[in-house]
């Protein structure tokens, strides 16, 4: 594996106006749509191809993408819908912005690819409701994709019919989750739905339905062009392709950047310019504030893939999300404000995340204030315990995770604000 940088996802950065259909048709965009819906490719060879490529979903989940699409009903006689998730609002994850800031043509025929697989007409993509001026790019997007006979009714002289639709949202964490997402495209508060029934089924205006990550649909283009194998070449067992990392917190040049999955830790820091003011690394969150914090010795020896966060790390890969922490780091206030985040941004539909949220951060206010009590410790892992699994969508578990996580592995930390009164640190 060799590393190269920026060839999917980004592949129009550094070219003038990259946004634009003449700098994505430069690099060969559409032709994959092209010949496809005029060779009337077998849905199924495209779907093989999907699944050859390892592709997984880039939202968090990673659930491989291929087989996701299997899921959607061939022979289902009536409307089906496709929904490209870009309501990206946790903390530390800013990837899917950028592509549609600078490459959003590669989104829309990576739909269009995904819509003639699965037989759908229709499509949405539910962009986060504090991303506007993103929003406008797409939207100018689709204008230049239907005037140049891209999108609608009978698509470069064939019978392919495909019909897609921005929907801003209102910035609700919440609505990342994908039936909170189909509730607010129907126009209902975003609030999850219990599943089963699954949106493969039942999903928007009750119809069969497929949502996947902005990353994940801007993938396929490439795939679909270079080959299914070439895509997983570029990775390794189990976590195929390339990877966007947003890279934040306290280094020299925090930033996105795309580059193959499986890349070592320390490598993927010197491209952010390392741990800023010369200082040494303390945790590492790798993949959004969702996933368990991890230390520095711990992350220095894992790579940039699935299951090497998860089994050397103890983490989760997650959206590619990595909040850098250095030495001087309050690990007891980081925590106070994830906790915050996650007591604002419950939908409050869950008597055990609507109330456990705001137990859990009162508890590590209490301890950040400087009036906590020891059995606080114990109180905070039992309140987690209860709250995750307990939920109808995995907030819960996102707000639990971080607690057990800072705990474990920063104790010392939050007893000595319990018996001092302030941090151990000498800053």
């Amino acid at each position: 594996m060799s590393s190269s940088f920026n060839q999917v996802c980004f592949r129009t950065i550094g070219l003038p106006n990259p946004a634009s259909l003449k700098t994505y048709r430069s690099v060969g965009g559409y032709e994959v749509l092209k010949r496809i819906i005029t060779e009337k490719i077998p849905a199924a060879d495209i779907i093989a191809e999907i699944k050859l490529s390892g592709l997984r979903g880039r939202g968090g989940a990673g659930f491989p993408t291929g087989l996701k699409w299997t899921f959607m009903p061939r022979n289902y006689d009536g409307e089906k819908y496709l929904v490209c998730n870009s309501d990206e609002g946790e903390p530390g994850t800013f990837k899917d912005r950028d592509i549609l800031r600078y490459n959003p043509h590669q989104i829309i025929e990576g739909m269009a690819i995904g819509a003639y697989a699965m037989g759908v007409k229709t499509a949405y993509n539910y962009i986060h409701g504090e991303i506007w001026a993103e929003y406008e790019i797409f939207e100018r997007a689709l204008d230049e994709a239907r005037v140049a006979g891209l999108l609608g009714d009978n698509i470069l002289g064939t019978d392919f019919t495909f019909n897609l639709y921005a929907h801003h949202g209102y910035g609700a964490y919440i609505c990342g989750e994908e039936t909170a997402l189909i509730e607010s495209i129907e126009g209902k508060k975003g609030q999850p739905r219990f599943k089963p029934p699954f949106p493969a089924t039942y999903g928007v205006f009750g119809k069969p339905s497929t949502i996947n990550n902005t990353e994940t649909f801007a993938s396929v283009p490439y795939i679909l062009q270079h080959g299914g194998q070439n895509f997983l070449d570029l990775g390794v067992a189990n976590s195929g392709g390339t990877k966007l990392f947003s890279i934040s917190g306290h280094v020299e040049k925090p930033c996105n950047v795309e580059v193959n999955m499986g890349m070592p830790f320390s490598e993927l820091l010197a491209l952010a310019g390392g741990v800023w003011k010369g200082r040494k690394l303390k945790a590492v969150i790798p993949g959004g504030s969702s996933v368990p914090v991890v230390p520095a010795d711990i992350m220095m020896q894992c790579t940039m893939d699935y299951d090497s966060i998860v089994k050397v790390g103890g983490s989760m890969l997650g959206a590619g999300s990595v909040i850098v922490m250095d030495e001087t780091t309050d690990m007891v206030k980081t925590l106070d404000r994830l906790s915050y985040f996650y007591y604002e941004e419950s939908c409050g539909q869950c008597t055990p995340c609507r109330e456990g949220t705001g137990w859990l951060w009162r508890v590590v206010r209490r301890i950040a204030e400087g009036k906590g009590r020891m059995e606080d410790l114990d109180l905070l892992t039992d309140v987690s315990n209860n709250i995750s699994g307990r939920t109808i969508c995995a907030l819960g578990d996102a707000a639990a995770t971080p607690v057990l996580s800072f705990i474990k592995h920063f104790r010392p930390e939050f007893e000595y604000y319990i018996e001092h009164g302030r941090s151990m640190l000498k800053v």
